[in-house]
């Protein structure tokens, strides 16, 4: 028995056992209703038993449009009956009679589908599969399997798990997702690494985990994965190494959800390893160098990273790229050796942003804000640093005309103003910011209660802190009430701060206690609350109120969570120090100690500051000393209140009193508008 379907100059066949038959009258019958004559017209004109007749004329119905015209002839039939008519045939060449039933069971769900009742379409399209696994029981073999058949089998395996998405039925697709990947279904490579491409949107994004594999598909020595991640990233590099052996068209959208992947687990440097070992000619349409700039820069290696673009955009390769110039200048903007080099980026791209790249302009013109805000860090005068800092906002403030809803560049700005003490427009934009976001993004309430902190509105800083605290999972809260604590200090109320703090520590404690075996030591530093700070914030506030012994046990605690620390060291002289301005000789022992600080982190500016003021103390051959190390704290930190104080007091020993009288204006205005800690800690 033979079946096709044709259409000829827009007359439509049917064709089946040697008679074809036009389907102009079968469709006129089934547009007036009568479904068993159409029916009939079939079985006559081409020899078709009932159940094929009526497969046929549903499909010819699902073909029209009319799927619910298509669902009454479905129904009419029973399609599970045929196909255990079928199974007997198992050693015979798989017939069309298989394939036109098959099809009909999968046209049905396909209806259910389009008419929203997706949990029966979904019990069809596996019935469609459980039938193909009883007719072919070692699986569909390579050879002896008709063209339409196979299509329909690929179709119905690719189509289950999403029914059983979109049905809501997360655990039965991924049991479809696993079976269509595991069985023998003699499937393309294309439509195998659509759905492993599919699969690993869902594992990554659907916020549903999944169990491991059943033992029963596990072999024995085989790689098991863990949970979503290791699944999805097992995945994705098999999909890799399918497209360098040629099985399959390349996809760039794979590199992107593995570097997503690789880089929630802090692994992009694995990354930049597959992508550095496939050959070349694989990319196509993407940039070699540009993917291990960015796997390598994911992985905290941004000199390699940033040395791979240098080398993208020399003058005999691609000097005007502006994905390539716009990413160096991204680097660029994390470090302030680096900014000068990254403004020079950031203009190239900015001038290369034309024609269909005219989008990008605000991308460079952000770049560039942001090089110029780091290069300002650096500068070697007041006058270049104001000068810098105001090229930044600008640069900044029109990359934000030009990108309205970018909330990365409002927070981006509301650092920027608020580091330049412009309070009322950092506060502008972190609000814009935080209406952007719907207050969803921790930072955004951070910056909130920082800039009010800034403005001296403690009360409203701790309203808007408890409200996050609020809306705040236990593990993500840790910042917030570093902040918290901070505020009470600043608010008189320091044993509500140790009680604070106290929290704090054993929240930190009960994380590393839940988690320890599964993070690294740098996974818990980016937290940003660890034990060592927490210590060191009890030392400092017990020695704040006098209390020496305790302020030397919480030290203690502090050396022991993290041995050599510029910060314990400089909370040990800051300790001796206090004893010195009481009247006790150990100044000696306090110098050493913020030396220690200086040898440790030479750009400390607390104990640069403390130093200087000790140096001060000690009178007139002090004073070059003091002056020196306050100058330089002033560099690093131009917004240090108590390095200008202390600087206007080395002027005033030293008989400078117009200069004393400016050092001492400054810090009166900065201590008007100083946040309880400082605005990069947000960042």
């Amino acid at each position: 028995m033979e079946f096709c379907e044709r259409e000829i100059m827009s007359v439509r066949e049917v064709c089946a056992n040697g008679s074809c038959m036009q389907t102009t009258e079968v469709e006129a019958k089934l547009d007036e209703g009568n479904i068993q004559e159409a029916e009939s017209s079939l079985r006559e004109g081409l020899s078709l038993n009932f159940e094929e007749a009526r497969a046929l004329l549903g499909k010819l119905e699902y073909q029209r449009g009319n799927v619910e015209g298509a669902l009454r002839v479905f129904d009419g039939i029973d399609l599970q009956a045929a196909i255990q008519r079928l199974q007997p045939f198992i050693s015979e060449k798989p017939s069309i009679k298989k394939g036109l039933v098959l099809e009909a069971i999968y046209l049905k769900a396909r209806s259910l589908q389009t008419l929203g009742r997706l949990t029966e379409a979904a019990n069809e399209c596996k019935s469609v599969l459980d039938a193909v696994e009883k007719i072919f029981y070692q699986g569909i073999p390579d050879i002896q399997v008709d063209n339409k058949l196979q299509e329909i089998v690929s179709h119905a395996v690719e189509l289950l798990p999403e029914l059983w998405t979109q049905a809501g039925c997360y655990h039965e697709a991924i049991s479809a997702y696993r079976r269509a990947l595991i069985s023998q279904w003699n499937l393309d490579g294309d439509c195998c690494a659509r759905i492993q491409k599919s699969f690993v949107i869902f594992l990554l994004y659907s916020g549903v985990e999944a169990s491991p594999p059943s033992l029963a598909v596990q072999i024995d020595g085989s790689y098991v994965p863990k949970n979503n991640l290791e699944e999805a990233i097992l995945l994705l590099i098999i999909l890799l190494r399918k497209f360098c052996l040629g099985k399959t068209k390349w996809d760039p959208s794979v590199m992107e959800h593995l570097t997503f992947a690789l880089s929630v687990c802090g692994q992009t440097s694995v990354l930049a390893k597959q992508l550095e070992e496939l050959i070349p000619g694989v990319y196509n349409r993407i940039d070699r160098r540009n993917y291990l700039a960015l796997c390598h820069g994911g992985a905290g290696l941004n000199n390699s990273a940033l040395n791979l673009l240098r080398k993208s955009l020399h003058k005999h390769e691609r000097p005007d790229d502006l994905m390539t110039l716009l990413l160096a200048a991204r680097i660029c903007s994390d470090d302030s050796q680096l900014a000068a080099e990254g403004v020079g980026y950031a203009q190239r791209a900015i001038a290369n942003a034309q024609g269909p790249n005219e989008h990008l302009k605000g991308v460079g013109l952000r770049m560039l804000g942001l090089c110029l805000g780091k290069q300002a860090k650096v500068a070697s005068s007041d006058f270049e640093r104001s000068h810098l800092q105001s090229k930044a906002l600008k640069s900044l403030e029109e990359a934000a005309r030009l990108e309205q809803k970018n909330s990365d560049l409002l927070f981006e700005l509301a650092v920027q103003y608020a580091e330049d003490r412009n309070l009322t427009a950092a506060l502008h934009y972190a609000k814009k910011f935080f209406d952007e976001t719907g207050g969803s993004i921790l930072k955004g309430w951070a910056m909130l209660a920082l800039v009010l902190s800034a403005q001296q509105r403690f009360s409203e800083a701790e309203v808007v802190t408890d409200a996050a605290l609020d809306e705040t999972t236990k593990w993500e809260q840790g910042p917030l009430l570093r902040l918290k604590a901070k505020l009470k200090i600043s608010q008189s109320q320091p044993m509500d701060a140790i009680e604070t703090y106290r929290y704090l520590l054993a929240l930190v404690q009960a994380q590393r206690k839940s988690f320890g075996h599964l993070i690294t030591s740098s996974q818990v530093d980016d937290g940003k609350v660890n034990e060592f700070e927490i210590w060191h914030g009890l030392a400092n506030l017990y020695a704040s109120l006098s209390h020496w012994k305790d302020a030397e046990i919480c030290l203690q605690k502090a050396k022991e969570s993290k041995r050599y620390s510029a910060a314990s060291m400089h909370t040990e002289g800051k300790n001796r120090a206090c004893v010195i301005f009481e009247g006790r000789e150990e100044d000696q022992a306090a110098l050493g100690a913020l030396f220690n600080a200086f040898i440790l982190d030479p750009s400390y500016v607390p104990s640069k500051i403390l130093a200087g003021a000790l140096m001060l103390k000690l009178g007139s051959k002090g004073l070059p000393v003091a002056r020196s190390l306050l100058s330089d704290a002033l560099r690093i930190d131009p917004t240090n209140r108590k390095a200008w104080y202390y600087l206007g007091m080395v002027h005033k020993d030293d008989g400078r009193l117009g200069d004393a009288a400016d050092c001492f204006q400054a810090a009166s205005m900065l201590e008007e508008s100083d946040p309880v800690e400082s605005f990069s800690t947000v960042l």
